[in-house]
């Protein structure tokens, strides 16, 4: 897997025409695109069609939290849209996590694409104060593990989680293909804006994350080609990844 590969851009914009034009412009770039709930719920599912269209990845990340039966018809749905990941909360408990995965398993025997099921563990929003606020007394590492082991023996196949939590993430799962996918990335020039916890690129790649999920330091840059190829670059200089190899 190469460093383009591995990066997915969110595409944090309001309309499908915006959305389009910047998988026009960044597809040979990204290795997927992420669809968050501003843009589905403005454009509803066509536009995951659109993507597809296009020949690029969608990550839906609508991060389901439902009855099990619910969500279990949300995954198959999905599944059914063609996503290569998407995302449920891990706080919605073991029996709701192993009902998706086993829509997107029952879809994949008929033939069709195995979505990936990622379990969101804590916000990158959300730090010890949040938690406090909402009568969560561990702390925000705390409760990543906790959920992690959860979603794990649930069978899903990773989570979201932030940079900080990766190497603890690593050496908790006992699945080496076990996906860590991590918002909050920012260069060092970027602010870091309502992201609690973050790193840079080379960073979250080297403590072990699978994928990154870039938005506005790319889709709101002067030029976002050049601001993806810049991440991009940053990963391979690093000498974390070299084009073409894992």
């Amino acid at each position: 897997m190469t460093a383009k590969d591995k990066l997915i851009i969110a595409l944090d914009v309001d309309t499908p025409a915006k959305a389009l034009d910047l998988v026009k412009q960044l597809h040979s770039v990204a290795g997927m695109f992420k669809i968050g709930s501003t843009l589905f719920t403005s454009a509803g599912p066509q536009i995951v069609r659109d993507i597809i269209a296009l020949d690029s990845k969608v990550f839906l990340d609508l991060k389901f939290h439902d009855i099990p039966h619910q969500v279990a018809g949300a995954a198959r749905a999905a599944a059914e849209l063609g996503v290569s990941l998407f995302t449920i909360h891990a706080s919605g408990g073991r029996e709701m996590m192993q009902r998706a995965v086993d829509s997107v398993n029952e879809f994949a025997e008929k033939g069709g694409l195995r979505a990936k099921v990622l379990a969101i563990s804590v916000l990158t929003s959300i730090d010890a104060t949040i938690l406090s606020q909402i009568g969560v007394s561990s702390s925000p590492g705390e409760s990543v593990q906790r959920l992690v082991r959860l979603a794990e023996d649930s069978g899903v196949d990773g989570v979201v989680a932030s940079p900080q939590e990766i190497q603890t993430i690593r050496g908790l799962v006992s699945n080496p293909n076990f996906l860590v996918v991590t918002p909050g990335i920012r260069l060092g020039t970027n602010e870091p804006e309502d992201q609690k916890r973050v790193a840079t690129p080379a960073a979250a790649i080297a403590a072990g994350a699978s994928y990154i999920v870039v938005g506005r330091p790319i889709t709101g840059a002067p030029d976002p080609v050049a601001a993806a190829q810049q991440i991009v670059t940053e990963m391979q200089k690093a000498g974390l990844l070299t084009k073409g190899t894992d």
